[in-house]
């Protein structure tokens, strides 16, 4: 595949980050029998893909404006783009050696995602969309999964952790969907919970309380596989709520109407 120089740019970042990602987590099975634990470690190695990625996207790109979930915001030159960059995306799967985590790359221009790229290294899987171009997973063209009845259709969510979040309110939503649905998942990765949704793998994905580095390449991926993302409870953007849906046209707006009861 041919892709622009943009694309190309966040693929070569998010491989080199990935490389290192994936001999810390090598490490990980050795951390695990210590007392201590491997959890300094873990902190380590995100902040480690962190400044690979800054480095690398401001060597190519000088004068972006960065959003990381590490090492926050730094202001550019260049005020109409922004990378919003997640380095390790499943920290809790990473800290015990469960191969779903990903490194999630967005670049925004005047506020608008308008392409993105989520790798992970475990697998060598690596999601790419750039807006009005579509979505690919390792050179294939993405679509959102057809089904029309929700009874048949696989949905993930997320949960909300200790100390954060509503519980009571995701035991709600949990309850009402379950009776509906064929299966529930959480796997614990919130960009690659849109990619799968964007390769058909998952049906649909609800989620609270979740920041613009988690979402920014994954609703960008479902929307150019055919699929439709939006805030939980109100006409807003996700990636200033923190809270979203998507699905196919058919099951987002079920699992809308569910929410929102």
């Amino acid at each position: 595949m041919l892709y622009s120089a943009t694309i190309n740019v966040m693929v070569k970042a998010a491989r080199r980050a990935g490389r290192s990602l994936k001999r810390d987590l090598g490490e990980i099975e050795h951390l695990q029998v210590s007392l201590k634990g491997p959890a300094n470690f873990v902190s380590l190695a995100d902040k480690r893909a962190e400044e690979i990625l800054y480095q690398d996207l401001a060597k190519a790109r000088p004068g972006y404006g960065f959003i990381g979930e590490e090492g926050g915001q730094r202001e550019g030159t260049d005020k109409s783009h922004t990378w919003i960059v997640d380095p390790l995306d499943g920290t809790t799967n990473f800290l015990h050696g469960i191969p779903q985590f990903a490194i999630s790359i967005g670049l925004a221009r005047e506020g608008t995602v308008i392409a993105g790229v989520i790798y992970n290294p475990a697998n060598d899987e690596l999601y790419i969309a750039e807006r009005g171009k579509g979505a690919f997973l390792n050179d294939q063209r993405l679509r959102v999964a057809g089904r029309r009845q929700l009874s048949e259709c696989v949905v993930a969510c997320g949960l909300p952790h200790i100390g954060r979040g509503d519980h009571e309110e995701f035991r709600r939503e949990m309850t009402a969907i379950q009776d509906r649905v064929a299966g529930l998942r959480r796997f614990g990765a919130a960009s690659l919970d849109l990619a799968f949704v964007a390769a058909g793998r998952l049906d649909g994905y609800w989620e609270r309380d979740l920041q613009s580095w988690d979402i920014a390449a994954g609703m960008l991926m479902v929307r150019e596989a055919g699929g439709t993302v939006s805030d939980i409870a109100t006409p807003g953007d996700p990636l200033v709520t923190g809270h979203v849906v998507c699905g196919n046209e058919y099951v987002h707006g079920e699992l809308v109407r569910i929410l929102r009861k």
